[in-house]
């Protein structure tokens, strides 16, 4: 698939079948939004320290804003990772 500006996925000429096609992009779309929940975290994109800071529940719940974070990236275009996965495993699945 062809990552365009909107963030959508056009289908690949090669593409076995819609259903299957599908899939593959989601999980392209999974994958990325898990990288970029890790180098969230790298970044330094977690719970506040000092008198600002939520004490133990925000410790505990700040990795799951993170996730949605990185998850709502992934669905809007992302950095163009999940399109590389995504041809990967189109490219793999021909030759299969």
């Amino acid at each position: 698939m062809i990552n365009d500006i909107s963030g959508g996925f056009r289908p690949l000429p090669e593409a076995t079948s819609r259903g299957r096609a599908e899939e593959l992009k989601e999980k392209a779309v999974q994958l990325e939004a898990n990288f970029l929940s890790e180098m969230l975290g790298y970044a330094g994109f977690s719970a506040l320290q000092g008198e600002f800071g939520g004490g133990i529940g925000e410790e505990q719940f700040t990795s799951f804003l993170r996730d949605s974070y990185a998850q709502t990236m992934a669905e809007t275009g992302g950095i163009g990772l999940a399109e590389t996965i995504y041809h990967a495993l189109t490219k793999g699945a021909d030759n299969a």
